[in-house]
């Protein structure tokens, strides 16, 4: 089996470099090519860090669970200092909206060994404190998770390039292990919950979102989570009401490099600070 050693990102920006993949990041700085992709937006995080989420319904985002972890403390922040910045480019945004309320995959656990089943249950969606109904920002579909050796794209911030957006729209699908993707597409800090694409009659549509970056047999490649029956249930649970904030006790202890469970024979170090 192929192996992975893992970085994550969580959602503070550091300063690693960009990895070059297949194709070349567009940036989205001008508007024409930034339109289709308004949906896209930067999840800022308690004025502590950023992330990237996408809208899938007028009052929804999708991004990791991991976002809404403090980094130093392993705990659930509270999602109410988050704020979604929709086609965010050069200091504006085409719209502000507050998080209301956010629910994550109830078997995702920060405090976990890193981790294959760590990565497949990272994801998470917000409900937004107004929904955004605006003619230039359209929602996004979601789509079945794609096969090995299929073309994706990702649009994303980060750290380096925190002011607009950027596309990759050259990626490729080279594995689906243990309920994650992995992809060729370039990622970086700050990338965290970006909407992986597949392009279907000139439409975009979200496979994944993104996990993690690693390294495959030397190769710098993207983890994803599966969205599918996930999904599904954590719209499940903002529609019986949950995701109200709920403060969470502090992690007892950290995992060290080589310790916890591993089934997936991969090679794993836990998330940098």
């Amino acid at each position: 089996m192929k192996k992975w050693l893992v970085f994550f990102f969580l959602a503070a920006v550091s300063t690693t470099g960009v990895v070059a993949q297949e194709g070349r990041l567009k940036s989205l700085e001008d508007g024409n090519e930034a339109s289709p992709w308004e949906a896209v937006g930067r999840l800022d995080i308690g004025g502590k860090g950023f992330c990237t989420g996408a809208l899938i319904s007028p009052d929804l985002v999708l991004t990791a669970a991991h976002c809404l972890f403090d980094k130093a403390t392993g705990t659930r922040i509270n999602h109410e200092t988050v704020e979604f910045l929709a086609g965010w480019r050069n200091g504006r945004a085409s719209a502000y909206r507050n998080v209301r309320r956010a629910v994550v995959h109830p078997d995702y656990t920060y405090a976990e060994d890193v981790s294959s089943a760590r990565v497949r249950n990272d994801i998470a969606l917000l409900e937004l404190a107004r929904p955004i109904r605006n003619t230039t920002i359209e929602p996004f579909d979601t789509a079945p998770r794609p096969r090995k050796g299929d073309r994706v794209g990702v649009v994303s911030y980060a750290h380096d390039r925190s002011e607009a957006p950027s596309l990759q729209e050259l990626c490729t699908v080279l594995a689906r292990q243990q309920g994650v993707l992995v992809t060729s597409c370039s990622v970086d800090f700050g990338s965290s919950g970006a909407p992986i694409f597949v392009f279907a009659e000139g439409k975009a549509q979200i496979v994944s979102v993104v996990s993690a970056k690693a390294e495959m047999n030397g190769t710098n490649v993207s983890l994803g989570t599966a969205l599918g029956a996930p999904l599904e249930f954590l719209r499940e649970e903002l529609a019986a009401g949950k995701g109200t904030f709920q403060a969470s006790a502090p992690l007892a202890a950290r995992i060290g490099v080589g310790e916890g469970r591993n089934t997936s024979g991969a090679k794993f170090v836990k998330p940098m600070n």
